[in-house]
């Protein structure tokens, strides 16, 4: 059985389902998810999630508190974290200025734990869920290092890079099926033995 290991980038994922209008698929089980996009003969071994917390509004931060522990729950998670930068933005018509918040160091993160892994020989296939473009560099690197190596690009819903597709092993794009069939329970049970629920905004 190849082996597989899967990195999401949490917030191109999560985008791509709201762009597509399927909040209701946001309660999604990240390691289920990457089991079925493997194909026969693949073992996957590990799924790495990485996102960043958020820090409002409280109603969103609730849910992804939540969120994240339900993912905790998941047998073969790992969970990996960034963070968030404040950025100044003057608008070119008032001049306004307002502090515009942006992700910082998921696609590090992804980038030095997929050349880890390689190194260390933890992986056949890496499968990489992401359509981020500056992921290309790491991509390049592990095909040329470990020429048996494969990376598979999985596109999230609403998503895509030409970049990425031109230099991965193979690519697909994610579609609603795999989505809905890759769902947590609508009740979870917290490591620490509370409920966790489903956001009401995710039904």
């Amino acid at each position: 059985m190849a082996r597989v290991i899967s990195y999401i980038d949490g917030f191109n994922l999560y985008f791509g389902l709201k762009s597509k209008g399927w909040e209701r698929f946001l309660w999604l089980d990240v390691h289920a998810l990457s089991g079925n996009l493997c194909s026969p003969g693949q073992d996957l071994m590990e799924t790495k999630y990485f996102t960043s917390r958020v820090g409002a509004p409280q109603e969103k931060v609730k849910r992804q508190n939540t969120y994240l522990e339900a993912m905790r729950t998941v047998d073969s998670v790992k969970l990996f974290f960034g963070r968030y930068q404040m950025n100044p933005f003057t608008c070119r018509n008032c001049t306004y200025t307002q502090q515009i918040p942006s992700e910082k160091m998921t696609d590090v993160n992804i980038a030095v734990e997929l050349m880890t892994d390689a190194f260390q020989d933890r992986f056949d296939t890496a499968l990489l869920i992401s359509a981020d473009s500056d992921l290309v560099g790491p991509v390049v690197a592990v095909q040329r290092l470990f020429p048996t190596k494969r990376v598979v690009v999985a596109f999230p819903p609403d998503r895509s890079s030409a970049n990425l597709r031109r230099v991965a092993s193979a690519h697909l794009q994610i579609g609603r099926g795999v989505i809905a069939q890759s769902q947590l329970p609508e009740i979870v049970t917290s490591i620490g033995g509370y409920p966790l629920e489903r956001p009401a905004t995710w039904r």
